[in-house]
């Protein structure tokens, strides 16, 4: 059985007054890591793309639960909307903890191989960079005064593929290596207020995996030593982690990849 939070030392926080604000949260990791932190207290201001009928579905249905959580629509890959967005959020919840930057995609159904150069438009780099690496930017810059104040942390959610040895296409790669560069730099650039760290998260069970297929998650599972895809909880619970404790953590990027590396 996989272990939750409620099963560790982290639970019994009560985070009555804390605050996130968590782009991409109305799905996958992002999902899983706006009901653990609300579940625990907090106030989560949930970013989606504006329209979003499940993003919006997941926020009624958590409000029904109970779950202190705030409507922040904005598109991640605008700069404006971006600064629209954190500021309208700020306002809402008075005050900034956390931000995790969760927003991001491989904008494709099945992998682009990487020898095959002639199928990356210009288009497709700058979506890539404006989600996946100057949307986290620009986030992290809208919030930093808030952030400082409170001595909060930002987590940015990257990726295995950062090393360059996988990834759904090559901008996906470059572009989630460059959010670990983004975060040392961040890590010095706000030190010592704000902690800044990432995960990588190898093969997770989301939305976006799921359109590869059980056979390719059959064949990834295998190169695991867990022998299993993971879930969107185990990355939130490194997360809350990376949140809650960790207090001399900071520039760092935590692996989740059930063993693949070895």
């Amino acid at each position: 059985m996989v272990a939750t939070l409620k099963e560790t030392a982290l639970f019994g926080r009560d985070l009555t007054g804390r605050t996130a604000l968590v782009t991409g949260g109305g799905s996958g990791i992002g999902l899983a890591t706006t009901r653990l932190l609300a579940g625990l207290g907090a106030t989560v201001a949930v970013n989606h793309l504006p329209g979003d009928a499940g993003a919006l579905k997941a926020i009624e249905e958590m409000a029904s639960d109970g779950l202190d959580v705030r409507d922040a629509p904005g598109d991640i890959g605008d700069r404006s909307s971006v600064e629209a967005m954190v500021a309208t959020a700020l306002g809402d919840l008075g005050r900034l903890d956390w931000l995790v930057n969760n927003a991001g995609g491989g904008f494709v159904k099945d992998p682009i191989p990487f020898e095959r150069l002639d199928g990356l438009s210009d288009a497709f780099w700058q979506q890539m960079l404006s989600v996946n690496l100057l949307g986290a930017f620009h986030c992290a810059r809208a919030a930093a005064p808030a952030l400082r104040k409170s001595r909060g942390a930002i987590i940015n959610v990257a990726s295995l593929a950062a090393s360059g040895r996988s990834g759904t296409s090559i901008p996906y790669s470059v572009t989630k290596g460059g959010l670990v560069t983004l975060t040392h730099c961040l890590a010095k650039a706000l030190a010592p207020e704000v902690r800044v760290n990432a995960v990588a998260p190898g093969f997770i069970d989301t939305p976006m995996t799921a359109q590869r297929g059980s056979a390719h998650r059959t064949q990834v599972a295998k190169k695991c030593l867990m022998q299993r895809a993971g879930t969107a909880e185990e990355v939130a619970e490194v997360i809350a982690f990376l949140c809650l404790g960790a207090g001399f953590i900071t520039g760092e990027v935590i692996t989740i990849d059930g063993g693949r590396g070895y």
